[in-house]
């Protein structure tokens, strides 16, 4: 056989590959503190919505007593882990898929319903895997403008056609820190037509006073996936490991496309422990309450535009985002620019401890005297 000249990579590669967006994540400390040449114990990052407080006693005492088997494989359907989740939320363990981060189970959603000419509909906004997953499997990401800062519920569901397989919504939303009111939200939910399934991402759900309890919805045969992380206010970021329930049906589904052995065992013990831990996880929730309005003050004196958050972030109006996320971070604090998600005149900024908050308000401060801040307004606050 004769080839007629050197083929090319690209032409052997999936073309939904070559058109895929590229999720660009914060800089770690030490890579921030090699490019500036800081100490990086005088750096503190408020980028990535990370819990400053770190992961339970509990969570680590288990992480380090599973160290000890390392050499074993880990339980390939998580088995301790979902009857620990069944008994927290009254379901059945059928119901719950452990992932290696929620950002996986995004991915076996796709897996499992996703296919070219199926659409998706999701906020904008809003974040950006739901978006990467669509488009990895050749369906089309319908993108509904955000109100006020949160999920457009009634736009979202005049978006939706015979075509429409997945609708996501997070409340609250990220990167905006919106969540939608719990009756609005749970009517939609029943509204939606029987041939769409509802992602409901309760990342930052931990954090609501009043947040949606989709379980009933799930048990009169709604179709819903909810999805949940360990790594917000349980602290365990690093770990990567989250879960959904839904029905018994869609897990066993989701369960068929999954890797085996996808969770390891560290983190299944860490997460065990973590869920043992309700002292450290409310103690976690009320010092983010209090951190926002720490920052949310902060920024009232600095004349500078916030939008009230119910997360463990908060959006600000700099007016020149990525020139004030580089001010910021040549001074050893690392916030979140958030130009590709249309906000160029914004900045994200993680809740940390009080001295880090006032850290991040000082910075801020120095930065908007100096460069006239456009984000500046009259002394009130705003969204």
């Amino acid at each position: 056989m004769v080839f007629a000249g050197r083929m090319q990579l690209k032409d052997l590669v999936n073309p939904t590959v070559l058109s895929q967006p590229v999720y660009e994540p914060g800089k770690p400390i030490d890579e921030v503190a090699r490019e500036l040449g800081l100490d990086p114990a005088g750096i503190i990052k408020l980028a990535s919505n990370e819990n400053p407080y770190g992961p339970s006693p509990k969570a680590i005492a288990a992480a380090r007593a599973a160290l000890s088997h390392a050499e074993l494989y880990p339980d390939g359907g998580c088995f301790a882990l979902r009857q620990k989740l069944a008994k927290k939320w009254s379901l059945a363990p059928e119901q719950f898929s452990v992932g290696n981060g929620s950002n996986e189970l995004l991915e076996l959603i796709g897996h499992v319903f996703l296919r070219p000419g199926d659409e998706a509909v999701m906020g904008v906004p809003a974040f950006v895997v739901y978006k990467l997953v669509t488009l990895l499997f050749g369906a089309k990401a319908v993108e509904v403008p955000t109100r006020d800062f949160g999920h457009d519920l009634n736009a979202m569901k005049a978006a939706i056609t015979p075509r429409t397989k997945l609708v996501f919504v997070a409340s609250p939303n990220n990167p905006t820190g919106v969540a939608n009111s719990s009756g609005e939200f749970l009517e939609f939910a029943e509204s939606l037509p029987d041939h769409v399934i509802l992602v409901f991402d309760e990342a930052y759900a931990d954090f609501v006073a009043d947040a949606p309890d989709v379980r009933p919805l799930i048990r009169k045969g709604r179709k819903i996936i909810a999805l949940r992380t360990f790594s917000k206010v349980f602290g365990l970021a690093s770990l990567r490991i989250g879960y959904a329930y839904s029905s018994a049906e869609i897990a066993s589904l989701l369960g068929r496309v999954r890797q085996p052995f996808n969770v390891n065992s560290i983190a299944q013990a860490a997460a065990m422990g973590a869920l043992e831990d309700d002292e450290f996880a409310a103690r976690c929730v009320l010092e983010n309450r209090a951190g926002l309005a720490q920052l949310e003050e902060g920024f009232k004196r600095l004349g500078l535009s916030c939008v009230p958050s119910t997360a463990n972030f908060i959006l600000v109006k700099v007016g020149l985002g990525t020139e004030c996320f580089e001010a910021l971070q040549r001074r050893g604090v690392i916030i979140r620019p958030v130009k590709s998600y249309g906000l160029a005149e914004w900045v994200r900024v993680t809740v940390g401890t009080r001295p880090q908050n006032d850290r991040v308000l000082a910075e801020l401060g120095a930065w908007s005297s100096m460069s006239g801040a456009p984000g500046r307004i009259s002394g009130r606050v705003n969204s």
